[in-house]
């Protein structure tokens, strides 16, 4: 047999699985029956170069459609649904990848209490303000599990912000706490008046690790 006619086998074998490939793959892909035409025009390319430019078109698509869907298996849900759980959460997380956490001391429901609170004083407090010249009052009232919150919280913060430079007052209401926030700098001032109360209550870095030392147990909820 001539080396033409092998050469003609191998490109009509080449064709054929070809074919077979195309009838296999999804519907929308089968625009690549267009390029079979290629494969045995008379372009001066050779009925070889098509088959060649066929397949490298081919073996991208499917190449594409495996990276799409490695991506889609390994995507995963990383929010918790709630912000309170997604706290307790992290700090578990935290003590459980600490070799010294002393688990007999661990309370998570002490951190459960105080996330409560804090969820009663930033969604259900009436935080009535009053702009003074030196800073802000505010009086936050509430009622039932609302009110014993603004009173473990508020004044808490107030002693944590006393340590920022700022002055920081409460004083007991038959409902609530007056809360008063000042400064002898305008700038901060201002800033003060901008805030207004729950911008105020956000501010310090103590929270977060306030909220371990409560899973560790060294302190309990009633503690800010």
């Amino acid at each position: 047999m001539s080396t033409s006619w092998k050469f003609g086998l191998a490109a009509l074998g080449l064709v054929i699985a070809a074919g077979y490939a195309l009838a296999q793959m999804p519907s929308g892909d089968q625009s690549m029956h267009g390029r079979m035409g290629e494969m045995s025009s008379d372009d001066g390319k050779g009925p070889m170069q098509g088959h060649h430019r066929m397949m490298q078109e081919m073996t991208q698509r499917m190449h594409g459609k495996g990276q799409h869907g490695m991506m889609m298996q390994s995507a995963q849900p990383t929010m918790p649904g709630q912000g309170a759980f997604g706290a307790i959460q992290d700090i578990v997380g935290i003590l459980a990848a600490d070799p010294s956490t002393d688990w007999s001391k661990v309370n998570i429901e002490a951190l459960r209490e105080h996330l409560i609170d804090m969820s009663e004083v930033t969604l259900k407090a009436v935080a009535n303000e009053r702009k003074l010249e030196n800073g802000i009052e505010i009086a936050v009232t509430g009622e039932g599990r609302t009110l014993d919150a603004i009173k473990r919280m508020v004044p808490a913060h107030a002693r944590e912000l006393a340590k920022t430079g700022w002055g920081a007052t409460t004083e007991d209401l038959p409902n609530g706490v007056k809360f008063t926030v000042t400064s002898t700098d305008p700038k901060q001032i201002t800033k003060i008046k901008g805030l207004g109360f729950m911008g105020i209550m956000v501010q310090g870095g103590h929270h977060q690790l306030h909220h371990l030392a409560m899973a560790k147990g060294e302190f309990g909820a009633h503690q800010h």
